[in-house]
């Protein structure tokens, strides 16, 4: 069972998970990375391209889900470098760092607010979240062109993706194209009819949707709203 509430830290969500081992999970797309914990191991989940499915990972997990572009001040790591990949703490913290805070999560009587305890502290000792990222994945999210985007901000296109690969992973039009999916999720989720979908949420029509969904996803439209 899946459940999560907002943290207290701005625009991060603090979520558990419980899977049966026969379980087969999608972890789809969505330009956030993740703090983890899961059966007394502290790893970051990096900014995917692709859904990640899951298999036999029964247990309890919890997690903290970063604002996108948020995360690699906080963690130290450039995105790019965790593309793709959940990735041990230690294996990018110093190891005695990562081990004292896998031990005061794994003493805590309540993980996740352990671990939104740690996004909090780590945040308290880092600059203010940058504006231009979140301005562009506002912009981004509303379904603003790059190039209008860039213009905006002032910004080459070159510099722009220098800044993308940083912070959230892959470049602005990788970005443009996640949000877009995930804009495209909630209102199928919402139950608003597929062709709607579509065009609400900037894609050409119905088959530029579908086509998408399912290169992002793995599997069709109506399959995920299944599960």
């Amino acid at each position: 069972m899946y459940e999560e509430r907002e943290s207290r830290l701005p625009g991060a969500v603090v979520w558990t998970n419980t899977p049966d081992a026969s379980d087969s999970g999608r972890v789809l797309p969505d330009g956030c990375m993740d703090l983890l914990w899961h059966e007394g191991r502290l790893l970051v989940a990096g900014p995917d391209t692709r859904a990640q499915v899951t298999e036999g990972t029964a247990g309890v997990w919890s997690g903290v889900r970063f604002f996108p572009g948020t995360a690699p001040a906080l963690l130290g790591v450039p995105a790019h470098e965790l593309r793709d990949r959940r990735v041990d703490l230690a294996d990018l913290w110093p190891a005695s760092r990562a081990r004292r805070l896998g031990a005061r999560v794994g003493a805590a009587a309540d993980p996740p607010t352990a671990l939104e305890d740690a996004a909090l502290a780590l945040a308290a000792g880092a600059p203010p979240p940058d504006p231009l990222l979140r301005h562009l994945v506002t912009a981004l999210g509303t379904g603003r062109p790059v190039a209008a985007v860039a213009g905006e901000l002032g910004l080459g296109t070159r510099q722009l993706h220098r800044i993308s690969l940083a912070a959230f992973g892959y470049g602005p039009k990788t970005l443009a194209r996640v949000l877009r999916l995930q804009r495209a999720l909630r209102l199928a989720r919402a139950g608003v009819p597929f062709a709607e979908t579509a065009v609400h949420a900037g894609f050409a029509d119905q088959a530029h949707l579908a086509r998408d969904v399912k290169d992002l996803t793995g599997v069709p439209l109506h399959v995920l709203l299944a599960r």
